[in-house]
């Protein structure tokens, strides 16, 4: 048996419109019953004749990848095909070009007012015949949403999105064969508002009008008939205009909505003489609607207000189904929090972010059009009618991408922790990858973007997302001499240059090649990956060091030595030295995937020059770091700047480090995303878990005790009490600190590496007792990857392993403590195991169980919070009398029993002492770890 799933064109499922670059990349997954070393593939492209064929080939991976000349405005169907000795089987998708470089006959045209805050456009025209096949070309400036008939047109939001709108405004393609019906009157309406384009946006109190002053839209609807004949209505002074019913509206503004208002007035439209040559086929995923959330609980606060708790922070809008009469007036506001139980919004600072409806009496549901607002609490003002829960919902919008990893474990916190990941990314995969949703910023940052691009696309198929952000700072940076700035679109501020927010020119591009093995973006981007690193060059102070420059740093790193300067401890010009090399070394590698010897051998040559002067600079012969910081340490450890033979120094300093600042993070944006990742990768497994599982301040875990539903901005963004952090920038909805997932997905589920776009995987789970249970998936190109395991099974601790590997793929299996063979599919095996296409069960028993004892170096205060081993511990040594004072475990419980002995002299632990409390304690499993036990010898 053979079956062809999941068609993909250039990572999109059936494009309709879309920049495609004359390249195709094919994907697709299938399942087989049985595995055949002998199984061929083929794909026939046709557009009414047959285009190309690629004949019968061997099938050594999942993909065809060919350039191919196409024509605009066509519809080309794909069929894909395998066979082996038994079976041949096939699967159908299409894509269809849009107007490519076809020149527009349409015109830009608006209202002769420019100040309209809702320019109304449309034309009426009459279907003679019988539509055969409808497509509208269409954009607008700002935002815009098309109707036809009262219809709305298709199913995204905000439609262009966002670009550098000087540079670069996408063209919408809508099919609309079904919507125009045989000789009818048809209405073809474009309503816009001001977006992005005109409205107030940007960083620092934000611009009007940054790219443009008025409204306006282009559009071609081009009708085919059964007949042969053909028809085409463009814009131009034959439509009407007029104003609309949304008074005012900006991104940070939000809506007002006047129901009541008569729409009265058309003009002609007049022709606005504005660039065609800027228009593109579109790049963007198309903002969607991609689930609505209830209201879980309806609040009424100590100051009377009343407000709707839709119990997760998201980005979209509030919809509500109209109750009111004509004439009254319904305000919306939103906040992310509650404050001593009252609504909250001064963290949006500047936003105004509400929504304001007049009712016209109708029973209708009733939405925002040209805004979105970052949420979970939504205050109601207004209204003359009870609430009810039902008449409410979010509708929650991002990028239209498809989540392919998910993990979950027996710990309830951290799958919050690991929804709350996923959560901020689906609220800020905004058309461009933001830093949050919900205050007076929303822009395009770079850095927070890189930081996170390892995690983003593990949980979200992101490579088409990603691709049009390195467009957008590929405009950027070719404006700015290859410099990138801060964020992309730059929205009028030119300013950037930063490491790691620069350097997401290089590593995004190369972020998605790895994850896909599809070199697209690589292609599209090289010529500004080489101008952002030949820019540093051009702007350092110091020859193959990066200095001189301003630097972000460990951007709010809890290390500074002035809290005013969030830039943290560790030094600036070596985090950027480092990044410097890193994206040298990332073009020298794509020169060589693109085939460009000359560029790989010179970026090559630099990146080990600029190692060489990092390593000169800023660590000994001995291998001792200059920077005695958690972000030094784990920076040199990632990039590899010390030898394998220094290596162990490193990593023995940084464990010092950390035991020094009692095992919390004190890292920032640049040391979170890499600390427990070396930790795990160097043999401190244990510890990166201890860290990942900490629960008060500065962890993960102390957000979600809190009550977050996302990641937050500042590791403290919210005090301990509850209240907001009074330093201020507190975004409740921000990734960057959720990149940790990645060592999640890597070291604890256990894929750990990959080649070939998931073809070649490597699962290496490290294992650990306080994640007993494990589960998660990766949905690749070939299919869906499931991987499982349980640790101490039964009595003799045995480890269960399970895996579903899909079709085409190869599994490499290394697990840890195996003395002898395990069992895989009950029959005895060696690792590592090769495994392909099927499901599979492995069991072992580890040379060495997972279930923690209590040991001697342990912090004092571990030991006595167990009571009933302090029973067993007491009559030894008046030690543990003394600890029992609150007072004197507050001052030394932090220290182990060794640490101890030293520093209260008038208590002596003797050799005789250790003996025996060494005897209990190497045979006391800890606290949690009897509880489990207990509760399974119950069960």
């Amino acid at each position: 048996m053979l079956k062809i799933k999941d068609i993909l064109v250039n990572h999109y499922t059936e494009p309709l419109g879309y920049d495609l670059d004359n390249h195709l990349r094919i994907e697709f997954s299938a399942e087989a019953s049985q595995i055949s070393s002998n199984i061929q593939k083929r794909i026939t492209i046709d557009a009414n004749e047959s285009v190309f064929d690629s004949q019968w080939q061997q099938y050594d991976n999942n993909y065809f990848d060919f350039e191919l000349e196409f024509k605009p405005r066509t519809r080309y169907d794909v069929t894909v095909w395998l066979k082996n000795a038994d079976t041949q089987t096939s699967a159908k998708s299409f894509f269809e070009t849009g107007k490519m470089n076809e020149p527009f006959t349409a015109e830009w045209i608006g209202n002769q007012d420019k100040n309209i805050q809702n320019t109304l456009l449309k034309k009426k025209f009459t279907v003679p015949k019988k539509v055969v096949n409808a497509r509208l070309y269409i954009s607008g400036l700002g935002v815009y949403e098309a109707y036809l008939n009262k219809q709305k047109i298709g199913d995204e939001f905000l439609a262009p999105g966002v670009t550098a709108y000087d540079k670069l405004v996408q063209i919408q393609t809508y099919d609309v064969t079904a919507m125009l019906a045989e000789k009818s009157q048809q209405e073809l309406l474009i309503s816009l508002g001001d977006g992005w384009y005109k409205g107030n946006f940007g960083f620092d109190g934000g611009k009007d009008c940054i790219y443009g002053d008025r409204q306006m839209a282009i559009a071609e609807l081009h009708i085919a008939y059964d007949d042969g004949s053909s028809q085409v209505i463009n814009t131009d002074t034959s439509w009407k205009t007029t104003a609309g019913k949304i008074t005012k509206s900006a991104i940070y503004y939000g809506e007002d909505f006047d129901a009541t208002k008569k729409i009265t007035n058309w003009q002609p439209a007049i022709v606005l003489h504005h660039s065609k040559e800027i228009l593109h086929d579109r790049l963007s995923l198309p903002l969607k609607i991609k689930e609505y959330l209830p209201v879980k609980e309806i609040i009424h606060t100590p100051k009377g207000e009343t407000v709707l708790d839709f119990g997760q922070n998201q980005a979209g809008w509030p919809e509500f189904k109209n109750q009111e009469p004509s004439g009254s007036e319904i305000d919306l506001q939103v906040g992310e929090i509650l404050q001593d139980g009252n609504f909250y919004r001064d963290n949006l600072r500047e936003a105004r972010a509400a929504f304001h409806y007049i009712s016209n009496g109708e029973k209708e549901w009733i939405r925002p059009h040209f805004t979105y607002y970052g949420y979970r609490y939504v205050k109601v003002s207004g209204n003359s009618q009870p609430l009810r829960k039902d008449d409410f919902r979010a509708a929650v919008i991002y990028s239209d991408l498809e989540i392919t990893g998910g993990i979950e474990t027996t710990n309830a916190k951290v799958n919050r922790l690991l929804q709350n990941v996923l959560w901020s990314q689906k609220s800020n995969f905004f058309d461009v990858p933001t830093d949050c949703p919900q205050r007076d910023e929303r822009l395009g940052w770079s850095g927070d973007a890189d930081i996170f691009a390892s995690t983003a696309i593990l949980n979200m198929n992101a490579y088409a997302f990603f691709k049009k952000y390195a467009k957008d700072m590929k405009i950027e940076q070719a404006a700015h001499n290859g410099m990138l700035t801060m964020y992309a679109p730059a929205m009028g501020n030119n300013s950037g240059g930063a490491a790691i927010w620069g350097d997401a020119a290089t590593v995004i591009p190369w972020t998605a090649y790895q994850a896909t093995a599809d070199p697209a973006i690589l292609r599209q981007n090289y010529s500004s990956m080489k101008s952002w690193v030949d820019w540093i060059g051009q702007a350092t102070t110091t020859k193959n060091l990066w200095t001189g420059c301003f630097q972000f740093g460990d951007w709010l790193s809890l290390d500074g030595e002035n809290p005013a300067m969030p830039s943290g401890k560790t030094d600036e010009d070596y985090i950027a030295s480092i990044y410097y090399a890193y994206s040298s070394w990332i073009v020298a590698q794509t020169a060589k995937i693109l085939g460009n010897t000359t560029d790989a051998k010179k970026y090559e040559q630099q990146a080990q020059a600029i190692k060489i002067a990092i390593k000169d600079e800023f660590i000994t012969k001995n291998g001792r770091l200059a920077i005695d910081t958690q972000t030094a340490y784990a920076l040199a450890l990632h990039f590899d700047l010390v030898p394998e033979k220094q290596k162990k120094r490193v990593v023995k300093d940084l464990v010092q480090r950390l035991n020094k600042d009692h095992n919390h993070l004190q890292t920032g944006f640049i040391g979170t995303p890499f600390i427990c990742q070396v930790l795990s990768e160097n043999g401190e497994h244990k510890l990166a878990t201890q860290i990942f599982l900490n629960e008060d301040f500065p962890s993960w875990l102390y957000e979600v005790n809190l009550g977050a539903t996302t990641i937050w901005e500042r590791w403290n963004s919210v005090l301990p009490d509850g209240s907001m952090n009074p330093e201020g920038m507190n975004s409740l909805n921000h990734y960057s600190i959720g990149a940790i997932m990645q060592w999640f997905y890597q070291q604890v589920l256990g894929l750990r590496k990959q080649t070939k776009g998931y073809q070649n995987v490597l699962f290496a789970p490290q294992f650990d007792y306080r994640f007993k249970k494990v589960s998660g998936h990766y949905h690749s190109s070939y299919g869906d990857l499931k991987m499982a395991y349980q640790l101490e099974t039964d009595t003799r601790h045995t480890i269960k392993v399970t895996l579903n590997i899909p079709f085409g793929q190869k599994v490499t299996v290394k697990l840890p403590r195996v003395k002898n063979k395990v069992d895989l599919n009950g029959q005895p095996a060696s690792l590592p195991l090769e495994l392909t296409n099927g499901d599979f069960t492995i069991s072992y028993v580890p040379e060495r169980n997972y279930i923690e004892y209590y040991n001697i170096n342990m912090p004092a205060k571990q030991l006595m919070d167990d009571s009933e081993l302090v029973k067993q511990l007491r009559p030894i040594n008046p030690v543990f009398d003394f600890l029992q004072d609150s007072d004197n475990i507050e001052k030394f419980g932090e220290n182990s029993l060794v640490k101890l002995n030293g520093l209260l002299p008038f208590i002596d632990i003797a050799d005789e002492d250790f003996t025996q409390i060494n005897k209990i304690l190497d045979t006391t499993p800890v606290a949690s770890e009897r509880k489990f036990l207990n509760e399974r010898r119950s069960l």
